[in-house]
């Protein structure tokens, strides 16, 4: 393993971090792009960060807890960082075990699942502080032959319009299991099949993908772009995202794209739903979506109060800490401070992206073969830090 310091900048804003890459693949001693070092750049407060008592603690019980998830089956990357600087970086296993010279780098990019959810809602914030829509909009705006009246854009956010989910429905109504189906082919299908609304809009939090689907067709409705170019041009270029991009089925892998597999390594191949976008369907790596953290930090993309109307949340109908902001799952505390989060899950990809929001710090976990220890991980890395909390769900 060797050691790197870098700086990355995000929208001007200067973000430090320190790595401490590794493949644990087999055939580890094989030489790997992680091994070349980096720019050595460190501002005071980074290299305070990383020289404190607290934080080599911290590393020390880190490592020992990445190697249990390790021999526990763990494959993908882990990535925890402080204020934006990252302590913690590993990387173990393939990114496709048919090709065992692919060990996992820091190129690895993962089908995020629904942590694809957080670009989405913001994508639509976006738009909304463009005064391009209103989030009191309904869906007739956009689709006036939707059948299912009363549902705005903040109920598709907040998971609370009632819809059927569409990878229950389109099982029995699409018969061309072949061909991928589109956003369009789902939306035409409800408007022709009008399967049941599960319960009245508004009435109570119902996590439903289509929700999220919905939100990706109108981002493409409003700009007049396609879901992919409108995510590179606003979110993945400018904060120098280079290896996040929407996933379409049936073209080139990329490099360094993983690939799914079921637990026992056996891949998990692509379904008639992977092209639908807005519910998942980003690929990611754990570096790029840290930079998606810190820009979320930085007042550069979002005005305060959209920043507070994402993790506010809308859903009362039960007690306890956990609720639903715009996009964002969240953990409420009484003492007011908040957890800001979403998990993934698709396929043999088991995603994290949790963020403590009290003192920015962060957890990134991805994964492209099945593991539920990967949200089980969050509770002993979050205690580590210094924080409680509790297993997140997809």
């Amino acid at each position: 393993m060797k050691a790197a310091y870098i700086v990355l900048t995000i929208s001007g804003i200067a973000l430090y971090a320190i790595t401490a890459c590794q493949s644990n693949a087999a055939n580890s001693n094989r030489k790997t792009k992680t091994d070349t070092p980096r720019i050595e750049v460190l501002s005071e407060a980074a290299l305070a960060v990383l020289n404190s008592s607290v934080t080599k603690s911290q590393q020390t019980e880190l490592n020992t807890f990445y190697q249990d998830m390790v021999r526990a089956g763990f494959n993908g990357s882990m990535l925890v960082a402080k204020k934006g600087v990252v302590i913690f970086e590993r990387y173990h296993g393939l990114e496709n075990y048919r090709n065992r010279a692919s060990a996992m780098n820091d190129s690895s990019s993962f089908q995020l699942a629904s942590v694809s959810k957080t670009f989405t809602a913001m994508g639509i914030l976006r738009l909304m502080e463009k005064q391009q829509l209103s989030l009191t909009d309904s869906v007739q705006k956009y689709y006036p032959q939707f059948p299912y009246k009363g549902i705005t854009l903040q109920m598709l956010l907040s998971h609370r319009s009632g819809l059927p989910n569409y990878l229950y429905f389109c099982d029995s109504i699409w018969s061309d299991k072949d061909k991928f189906l589109s956003n369009d082919d789902v939306i035409q299908l409800m408007i022709k099949h009008r399967p049941r609304i599960q319960h009245a809009p508004g009435t109570h939090f119902q996590y439903c993908n289509t929700n999220y689907m919905l939100l990706g067709s109108i981002i493409e409705k409003v700009s007049g772009q396609k879901y992919a170019d409108f995510m590179q041009q606003t979110f993945f270029g400018p904060l120098g995202m280079t290896n996040t991009f929407v996933y379409a089925p049936a073209t080139a892998v990329r490099p360094h794209q993983t690939a799914s597999h079921k637990y026992n390594g056996q891949l998990e191949p692509d379904t008639y739903f992977d092209g639908v976008v807005g519910d998942k369907g980003i690929y990611s790596t754990a570096r790029d979506m840290l930079k998606w953290d810190q820009a979320l930090y930085s007042g550069q993309l979002f005005s305060p109060e959209t920043i507070k109307a994402a993790y506010t949340p809308y859903s009362h109908e039960k007690p306890g800490i956990r609720n639903y902001g715009l996009g964002w799952r969240l953990m409420v505390y009484p003492d007011s401070s908040e957890i800001v989060y979403h998990n993934g899950w698709w396929h043999g990809n088991n995603t994290v992206f949790n963020r403590i929001i009290k003192d920015t710090s962060t957890i990134i976990i991805l994964g492209n073969k099945y593991n539920r220890n990967i949200y089980r991980a969050v509770k002993p890395i979050s205690a580590i830090l210094g924080h409680g909390t509790e297993e997140g769900e997809e």
